[in-house]
């Protein structure tokens, strides 16, 4: 069977095709993406420097031991400084309120989602997000939390909070998510 192209043209067909898998690959994110649902909303966006969860009294209608009521009522974000995976002041609040809802609700998993902001690269990212969340896995741990209870998952860089590219939006997209991912009603 003879060929339509020459051997020259095959190379530079076989080299384009390779070049666009390749880039393709480099934009997508490795390991399992969970998409978000419904069971899982958004919850508002609250600065690091504000304080912690509001209480049940401030949001009548929420379903006791619902993933509504855990963003609300424990919260379901911590923000990280650059570069780093210590657990802020900031964040322990948010974390001991998480810590007591899930003691309340033992049926609950949650899964950790470790998140960077876009600066660095991929590779780095996906370590230090690894390291976010295994610090917050570590404090719950501490607080009575059993460890098989808790999921972990690094995302790096490949699922920002915020699309911008500035202090505000970096500030925001370092941050461990607590996701409740079985047993809530």
């Amino acid at each position: 069977m003879t060929h339509p192209f020459g051997p020259a043209t095959r190379l530079a067909l076989v080299v384009l095709a390779a070049a666009s898998l390749a880039a393709c690959a480099s934009t997508k994110p490795a390991g399992p993406v969970a998409p978000r649902g419904p069971a899982e909303p958004e919850a508002p966006y609250r600065p690091p420097s504000q304080p912690g969860p509001v209480t049940q009294e401030q949001a009548p209608g929420v379903t006791p031991g619902s993933v509504q009521d855990f963003v609300i009522n424990a919260g379901e974000l911590v923000y990280f400084d650059l570069d780093s995976y210590t657990l802020r002041a900031d964040a322990k609040p948010v974390l001991d309120a998480q810590a007591n809802w899930l003691r309340r609700w033992s049926a609950v998993r949650v899964r950790i989602e470790g998140n960077c902001d876009e600066r660095g690269t991929r590779e780095y990212n996906f370590a230090l997000g690894a390291r976010r969340s295994n610090a917050v896995k570590e404090y719950l741990v501490s607080r009575g939390i059993p460890a098989s209870r808790i999921d972990t998952i690094s995302y790096g860089k490949e699922r920002p909070l915020d699309p911008g590219s500035n202090e505000e939006a970096w500030a925001r997209n370092r941050n461990a998510r607590t996701a409740i991912t079985e047993g809530a009603r």
